[in-house]
């Protein structure tokens, strides 16, 4: 197996997690790439072989995201591209994607190396601006789409349509369509359900709704979601996993559905998704128990 190792040369701590990381994999004899942008924390005297992202995408069996969860989200999206399973570890705050941590290396390439991981499909979203002034092209995400006021003070209003089927019309911030891994994301804060990343939905969430009836919805990932947005502000904002922003001049009008692309994750025996909601969001506990 050949791990390609990708970063964020931004993380304090990352040049010594690389060189732990690249440790482990040489004493136990599995190969590794390193992304070009990490060549000068690791050492370009190392021996070691450095390529592009593109060219690790192509030539690795597992793609390995140092960071945090936006580092993985950068580092999927060449994991979709070249069809290849990715895993995060963990350099920043929560880390709830990236679900390795770096005090856990060891183990994790002792299991890696015993067969007892697995690769697990994680659902993903496909979009496109369908309104007869733009007619985009189609743009993917792993976690959400977020249709947002931007630079604006009002709200801007939202009429949404599911299989062509009027749902309801009301104002807003914006509006977030996420998968079930991004559902502990931008979701999340607004009030949108934890997902399982194993169920196959799709959880449609207002920002910030002028309305005490307009609550999140879940639906079943085979429908179709049409967005419709006015606005009195020059444009509104369109944004994929928290990264790449398109801004369109409104009436905007955006369709959503799951993609055809999954992304696949590694993930071994060892790691479970309910530990992680206990220890990283705290996700069940009584924080009075744990008063100082």
């Amino acid at each position: 197996m050949i791990f390609g190792i990708t970063g964020n040369t931004a993380k304090e701590n990352i040049s010594d997690i690389i060189r732990a990381l690249a440790h482990k994999l040489r004493e136990t004899g599995l190969e590794f790439i390193i992304a070009d942008s990490l060549k000068s924390l690791y050492g370009e005297s190392s021996g070691a072989r450095f390529e592009s992202y593109d060219a690790i995408g192509e030539a690795c069996d597992v793609i390995v995201s140092i960071g945090g969860d936006g580092t993985m989200l950068s580092a999927a999206q060449y994991a979709l591209k070249y069809d290849k399973p990715i895993v995060g570890m963990n350099a920043g705050k929560l880390g709830f994607l990236a679900e390795v941590d770096t005090e856990g290396i060891d183990v994790f390439i002792d299991e890696i190396r015993h067969g007892k991981y697995k690769i697990e499909e994680r659902l993903t979203l496909e979009g496109k601006v369908t309104s007869s002034v733009y007619e985009g092209e189609t743009i993917f995400a792993i976690n959400d789409f977020v249709i947002d006021k931007g630079g604006w003070p009002k709200m801007v209003e939202i009429e949404l349509t599911i299989d062509g089927e009027y749902v309801t019309t009301f104002s807003a911030d914006g509006l977030i369509l996420a998968t079930p891994a991004g559902s502990t994301g931008y979701s999340l804060s607004v009030g949108g359900p934890i997902v399982n990343p194993k169920a196959d939905v799709i959880s449609i969430s207002p920002i910030s709704p002028h309305s005490l009836t307009v609550k999140p919805l879940v639906i079943h990932s085979g429908q179709r979601v049409r967005v419709k947005v006015f606005s009195q502000h020059i444009r509104v904002l369109l944004n994929c996993d928290g990264q790449r922003v398109f801004e369109y001049h409104p009436p905007v009008i955006f369709e959503a559905a799951r993609s055809d692309r999954p992304l696949k994750v590694l993930r071994t025996d060892s790691m479970s998704y309910f530990a992680v909601l206990r220890n990283k969001l705290m996700w069940g506990m009584d924080l009075r128990n744990y008063r100082k």
